[in-house]
């Protein structure tokens, strides 16, 4: 009997997503492709983000497979492969779907279905450059784009809650970044990074960890001596 029909297939996902503005109008776009073959897929959303389109794009990506796969996942978004590859999401399973500041993380209902995703299939999510010369990744990018910007029935993010957009100002960990709406995180700069010239130094900073947006605070201040915070004020 010959063992061909029982092999897992191995598939590779490509996968861009966007919205513009942010939040606005998106979309997202995909290839697979399995043994040289590639099929695309695309969609376009009247109102999203960008962060939801970067998931979407992956979870309809993995669940257009009608059979158990071998997957790599290739996506521009940290945000996507840090939650699977560094187990964010395990951890707000754990916390109830909270982030370490406490606050309800964004896109539960993608994240889920991603889960239902990752369960059923072999997945390696793979991290590349956005707009870097990448030729899959451009085109998917392209398809995102002509989705939403070349389409007049866009269809309905129906799990979007645009009732909760980023606040005016980022000042704790867990706080929404002002240009992708991701949950910032707390850094602690090396010694080295400080440079000795300057009157003060920063203990900390927030950091989003899809766009890199930094948020220097003024409390994080830590000035070198009196005599020379004095004559900043």
């Amino acid at each position: 009997m010959e063992n061909w029909r029982f092999t897992t297939p191995n598939i590779e996902l490509y996968s861009d997503g966007s919205a513009d503005p942010n939040p606005g109008k998106g979309g997202y776009g995909i290839i697979l492709r399995y043994n040289g073959i590639s099929k695309e897929f695309s969609c376009g959303f009247s109102l999203t983000t960008n962060n939801r389109m970067e998931i979407m794009g992956v979870v309809c990506g993995l669940e257009k497979l009608k059979t158990k796969s071998n997957v790599e996942v290739y996506t521009d978004s940290s945000y996507v492969v840090q939650a699977v590859n560094d187990r964010w999401i395990e951890g707000w399973i754990r916390k109830g779907w909270k982030n370490s500041a406490g606050n309800i993380v964004q896109n539960i209902d993608l994240w889920k279905r991603l889960c239902d995703m990752i369960a059923k299939h072999n997945v390696n999510f793979n991290w590349i450059k956005g707009h870097a010369g990448h030729p899959e990744n451009e085109r998917c990018d392209q398809l995102a784009k002509s989705a939403y910007e070349n389409s007049v029935n866009l269809c309905v993010d129906e799990g979007y809650e645009p009732e909760r957009r980023a606040p005016q100002k980022v000042l704790k960990e867990g706080d929404l970044c002002k240009k992708c709406l991701t949950p910032v995180i707390k850094v602690i700069p090396s010694k080295k990074s400080q440079k000795k010239e300057k009157a003060y130094h920063f203990a900390y900073y927030l950091l989003c960890p899809n766009c890199r947006t930094m948020y220097m605070l003024e409390e994080a201040k830590v000035f070198r001596n009196k005599d020379q915070s004095d004559e900043l004020f």
